[in-house]
């Protein structure tokens, strides 16, 4: 068996389930989708770093929610839960092999949610951190530099479409956990490996080469 040197994550989609709490805050699923995806074309459009709670606000605003919603967002944001087969996975490659994550968001917000798992973290790389949103290349490299380890010898586990973009262009082999069914996005190349779940996440490592 060969494992990478280093295994990245997304956060907010491909560990945590931000997409419950972005719909309780909203008060519903709707209008909770329609927020969120409004919040993901300012954030993968803007490029360089915009503070993450604008634009959470902004998006709420275009999508006729009150202003409160952001509020309620960020007060629940220490309760985001965590997706199942999440943890274990992680647990699995703890000491196997380095852990990091690369998560579009203020670094406050992003440790707080890192904070989520049990997991002793090697590098936390956030949006606000990089300078740049993903898929910017800069925020993957980031992470790759503080880790010491090139893009041949690591993987990423995305949660959005949206982190394809950008792992192609960095020379990241990845693992589309797309939880929730998302449409890869226009442009985006395949996933190497994609799933519902992460079941398959750790097979997949174990036969890196």
């Amino acid at each position: 068996m060969t494992m990478p040197r280093a295994v990245l994550f997304d956060l907010l989609t491909a560990l945590l389930d931000s997409w419950s709490l972005w719909n309780a805050s909203a008060g519903s699923e709707a209008a909770g989708r329609a927020w969120r995806a409004e919040y993901l074309r300012l954030t993968y459009g803007c490029g360089s770093y915009v503070p993450y709670e604008d634009l959470v606000r902004q998006a709420a605003r275009t999508t006729g929610l009150a202003p409160s919603v952001a509020n309620t967002l960020e007060a629940n944001w220490q309760s985001l839960p965590v997706w199942s087969g999440a943890q274990a996975a992680l647990d699995r490659l703890a000491g196997r092999t380095r852990l990091a994550v690369v998560t579009n968001c203020s670094t406050r917000l992003g440790r707080m949610a890192a904070a989520r798992l049990r997991t002793q973290w090697d590098v936390v790389i956030t949006a606000e951190e990089a300078g740049y949103y993903k898929p910017d290349i800069r925020p993957y490299r980031l992470a790759l530099d503080r880790l010491g380890v090139s893009a041949a010898d690591a993987a990423f586990v995305a949660g959005s479409g949206y982190d394809l973009i950008g792992t192609s262009a960095v020379g990241l082999r990845t693992y589309w956990h797309n939880r929730v069914g998302l449409a890869r996005p226009n442009g985006a190349p395949v996933a190497e490996r994609e799933s519902a779940n992460l079941d398959d996440l750790i097979p997949w490592l174990e036969d890196f080469s």
